[in-house]
């Protein structure tokens, strides 16, 4: 383990890792570049397991962390709105939680981005107080989370609409 403990990317791979291929540096709408390409990322994985895509997130989500820690340390401003790989791991939480169709897709993505754009309750605090990448890719996954449960609970009353 302590042979990893060194690990430090590259600075030209942690920028294609942390703008998430360069899609952050799209002069309008970074976040929402970000998240389609992260979408478009992520339906693979969610068509063979929303499991497998929520273990992915984590994963992504712990390196994000460590990895915008060091740009941050490295005179790189606090979420630098290039920064899009925090778009990724909370799209990502969003869609593990529905299965996957077309529309649950589309739901869990718009709800994502509502929230990230809204950034209600501790979102909005995550955003505002805590620093560095958990604070950075910390908001993205509370509006995951709440993307998620939104999604789900659409979800279910349209299951229950189409019942009756």
């Amino acid at each position: 383990m302590n042979r990893f403990r060194g690990f430090i990317m590259s600075n030209k791979l942690r920028w294609c890792f942390l703008t998430l291929f360069g899609s952050g540096e799209s002069p309008k709408a970074s976040g929402t570049v970000g998240s389609v390409v992260a979408l478009i990322m992520g339906i693979p994985i969610l068509y063979l397991s929303n499991n497998t895509l929520f273990l992915c997130a984590v994963l992504i989500g712990l390196i994000a962390i460590r990895q915008i820690d060091l740009y941050e340390a490295n005179d790189g401003p606090h979420d630098d709105k290039r920064i899009v790989i925090d778009e990724l791991v909370g799209l990502w939480f969003a869609l593990s939680f529905v299965p996957f169709s077309w529309i649950n897709v589309l739901i869990a993505f718009v709800f994502f981005r509502i929230f990230d754009i809204w950034k209600p309750s501790l979102v909005g605090y995550f955003d505002q107080k805590v620093k560095g990448g958990w604070g950075v890719v910390g908001d993205d996954v509370l509006a995951g989370i709440l993307a998620g449960l939104a999604s789900g609970a659409v979800l279910r009353i349209i299951d229950i609409i189409s019942q009756k």
